[in-house]
C-alpha cells in the first residue's frame, strides 16, 4: 500500500511539473534565467524585449535593463560602453541601458560610478545585484523580483533594494512597470538635492536630438564633460511633455510624463517614461538632454529649479520609500490622449 501511495504522488508531482512546464511554454511573455550569463531574457510572442543583467561591478557599477526593443526588435538603446555601435556617442559610461540610482547618497555618487571615472572626486556607491526573489512568466505579463545592496566606499550597504518588473505588451507597444523599494539600514540616509538622478534612459543616436553646435555638460561636483556636434543625418528625436513643453526645453520642468519621439530607419518610435502620483516630489522634474541621456529626476530640485526649490529627502533608520515608473515603447506614435489615458491607469497601480 506504501508503495502505490508513493507512486501516486511521484505522478501527481510529475504531472504538476509537466503541466507547469507546458503553461510556461505557451506563455506570451516569457523569462529565462542565465545564471552563468547574470542575466534574465524576457521575450514577448518570442521575439527578444529587454534583458535585466548584472554582470557585476567590474562591468558595470549597478544592474540595468539592456537592450530594449520596440515590438518590431529595434533597439532603443545606445549600444556604448558594453556593446558599441559605428556613429554612436561614446561619452558618460555610466549611461548604460535603463536604470536608477542617485548622484549623492550619504555622499557617495551613485551615479557617476563607472569603470572611467577620470578626474571625478567620488566617493563613489555601487549597486550589487543579490538575489532573484520571483520569476514568471505569463499571458498578459511577466514579472520579475529582484534584491539588490546600495554599498558605499568601504562595500558596506546603507539601502536594501527590492524591485520589481512588470513586463506586457500587444501589437505595437511594449511596456515596463520598474516598481522599487529603498530601506535604509543601519543609520539614516540623506539623498541631498543633486541634478544627478534618478531613473533615466540613455537611448540611441537615431532617437537624440539633432545638434547644431558641441556642447560641456558639467555635473554635480564639478566635472565637465564635452559633448561634441556629430553628423546629424537620420537624427530626429524630439521631446514633448505633458504639459506641452517641447523640446530641450524640457530640461529643469516638472511633467507627469515625457515622450521621445523619432524614427530609426523607417520606424516611427515613441518612447514614454510615466511618473506616479505616490512617487516623493510629483510631478517630477526632467533631466532629460538632446544628446540622448533621458531621465526623470524626482528628488533633484534645486539645480532644475533654478534655485527656487529645494529638497533633502531623509529615509530614517529602518524605514522605506517606493518609487513607481512605467515606460511605453510603440512602435508608431504615441498622442497625448493615449498617453493620458496610460498614465491614469498607471495611477492606479499600488
Amino acid at each position: 500500500m506504501k508503495k502505490v501511495l508513493l507512486s501516486l504522488t511521484a505522478l501527481l508531482v510529475a504531472l504538476t511539473m509537466s503541466q507547469a512546464q507546458e503553461k510556461a511554454a505557451t506563455d506570451r511573455i516569457q523569462l529565462r534565467h542565465d545564471e552563468a550569463g547574470k542575466r534574465v531574457d524576457v521575450t514577448i510572442d518570442g521575439k527578444p524585449f529587454t534583458s535585466y543583467i548584472y554582470p557585476g561591478p567590474d562591468v558595470i557599477k549597478k544592474p540595468v535593463l539592456n537592450p530594449i526593443r520596440t515590438a518590431q526588435g529595434t533597439a532603443i538603446t545606445r549600444g556604448y560602453p558594453l556593446e558599441p555601435r559605428a556613429g554612436e556617442r561614446v561619452d558618460h559610461p555610466h549611461h548604460v541601458g535603463m536604470w536608477l540610482n542617485y548622484g549623492d547618497v550619504n555622499g557617495h555618487d551613485f551615479w557617476n560610478n563607472s569603470n572611467d571615472v577620470g578626474d571625478h572626486p567620488g566617493p563613489f556607491g555601487t549597486i550589487v545585484h543579490r538575489s532573484i526573489k520571483t520569476m514568471k512568466g505569463g499571458k498578459d505579463r511577466g514579472e520579475l523580483t529582484i534584491t539588490a545592496d546600495w554599498l558605499d566606499k568601504d562595500n558596506k550597504p546603507m539601502l536594501q533594494e527590492t524591485t520589481t518588473f512588470h513586463f506586457s505588451g500587444s501589437g505595437s507597444q511594449r511596456t515596463i512597470d520598474r516598481i522599487t523599494t529603498l530601506k535604509a539600514l543601519n543609520e539614516d540616509v540623506h539623498f541631498k538635492d543633486n541634478k544627478e538622478g534618478m531613473v533615466a534612459i540613455r537611448v540611441r543616436r537615431e532617437l537624440e536630438h539633432p545638434a547644431s553646435k558641441p556642447e560641456v555638460f558639467t555635473d554635480a561636483s564639478g566635472k565637465a564633460t564635452a559633448v561634441p556636434t556629430m553628423n546629424n543625418e537620420g537624427v530626429s528625436g524630439h521631446y514633448r511633455s505633458s504639459e506641452g513643453v517641447e523640446g530641450e526645453d524640457v530640461w529643469g520642468k516638472r511633467a507627469k510624463w515625457m515622450n521621445l519621439s523619432g524614427k530609426v530607419g523607417d520606424e516611427k518610435i515613441s518612447v514614454a517614461i510615466l511618473d506616479h502620483p505616490q512617487n516623493v516630489g510629483y510631478p517630477t522634474y526632467w533631466h532629460s538632454r538632446g544628446y540622448g541621456l533621458y531621465a526623470a529626476n524626482t528628488l533633484g530640485w534645486k539645480a532644475m529649479s533654478n534655485g527656487k526649490e529645494e529638497l533633502n529627502y531623509k529615509l530614517p533608520a529602518g524605514k522605506s520609500v517606493t518609487f513607481r515608473y512605467r515606460v511605453v515603447v510603440t512602435s508608431g506614435e504615441a498622442a497625448d490622449n493615449q498617453l493620458n489615458a496610460e498614465a491614469d491607469k498607471f495611477a492606479a497601480v499600488k
